[in-house]
């Protein structure tokens, strides 16, 4: 939705009562601009429209799963502090009555790490957001800053990072997607960095300590709840600080985790080596995925995989156009109605995004 501003100065010669007309010519103007404009208002969007900023000086607008969280003041700020509880891996503060499937999230957010010399630990905090109540389910992006200062490059490169929890952790993506889901920026342990989450329909990005540039894109966020709460995050080992928490809702993108992938579908790729095309004609049983896939790399080949609400993982095997080499090739993302987009590789040759549309 296109968003416009608009700005009216209230001019008077002869006192309040030509103020009291401008004001009320303004408001009866801006009614008539938001109603043929399609202004999102809170009454447009309704509870979903609720700003909310918290100052994060009291616990009493969270809700604490897997530790403790207290107020302290930290670095000139005051925070809350979260640290896990005994043999837990993670903490979450969630914050009370936030719900959120698109919009803004901003929070300032510090650590300190506490495991003993030695030890690697590059420090973990984040935000989470589309969260469940339970914590079961959540879409996080967190920092490592003490991986922003290694020597070691690809440390470097693991300074912010995306997973969706679960069946989407660092590890997974790190392995079959090698540099998607994590990037490099500049951080610092034990220093103040501003984290502001932008997400709209399957497109999220992490933007840092006020930049218009995003240190992390994903597009295609994998979870399966479009709607959740918004949470604190913090790991083992160390003592994650917070301020200045803000939610801010936006009129959400319509759409669903049901997409149908069986069907016959004209998809492109446009990857880092070339573009290339080709057709899938595929059928679903429950979760398990089979067709066949004709085009580049390969005719008539397999395709076997998975779905889940409409979210595919799909592989079949060819041979790359060039030296007729065995290849694997494999996609992921999401069925909206009769389109699809996501994310495809090509082992050790092409990698890139691909879009299909479903034949009628």
């Amino acid at each position: 939705m296109a968003h416009r501003s608009f700005s009216v100065l209230l001019l008077s010669r002869d006192g309040s009562k030509d103020c009291a007309r401008y004001a009320a010519l303004f408001l009866l103007v801006s009614a008539m601009v938001v109603a043929t404009c399609g202004i999102a208002t809170a009454e447009t969007l309704g509870s979903e429209a609720r700003l909310q900023s918290v100052a994060l000086d009291n616990v009493s607008d969270l809700t604490i799963k897997g530790g403790q969280a207290e107020p302290i003041q930290y670095q000139g700020r005051q925070a809350i502090r979260l640290t896990t509880a005994p043999k837990q891996d993670e903490v979450l503060a969630f914050l009370k009555g936030a719900q959120i499937q698109d919009g803004t999230i901003e929070c300032d957010v510090a650590l300190k790490i506490t495991t003993p010399p030695g030890v690697r630990m590059p420090g973990f905090v984040g935000v989470a957001f589309r969260a469940s109540p339970d914590g079961s389910h959540y879409e996080l992006f967190y920092l490592r800053p003490g991986n922003a200062r290694s020597e070691d490059q690809a440390m470097r490169n693991h300074s912010v990072q995306y997973v969706s929890i679960p069946g989407f952790d660092w590890y997974k993506l790190r392995r079959e997607w090698p540099w998607l889901y994590e990037s490099y920026a500049v951080l610092e342990p034990e220093h103040w960095s501003h984290m502001k989450i932008d997400v709209h329909g399957r497109l999220a990005k992490l933007l840092l300590d006020g930049s218009e540039n995003a240190s992390l894109v994903v597009n295609g966020l994998k979870g399966q709840d479009l709607r959740g709460g918004v949470a604190l995050w913090g790991y083992a080992g160390e003592e994650a600080y917070f301020a200045n928490l803000k939610v801010t809702p936006a009129e959400p993108v319509p759409l669903t985790n049901d997409g149908e992938v069986a069907g016959n579908w004209d998809l492109k790729y446009a990857s880092d080596y070339g573009r290339y095309e080709g057709s899938m004609n595929l059928h679903r049983n429950a979760n398990v995925v089979i067709g066949t896939w004709s085009g580049a790399f390969a005719e008539n080949q397999p395709i076997h995989g998975t779905w889940r609400n409409g979210y595919v993982e799909l592989t079949f095997n060819g041979s790359w156009p060039g030296d007729k080499a065995l290849v694997t090739a494999t996609l992921v993302g999401w069925i909206d109605g009769d389109a699809a987009s996501g994310r495809m590789k090509v082992e050790g040759r092409a990698d890139g995004q691909w879009t299909a549309q479903r034949r009628k």
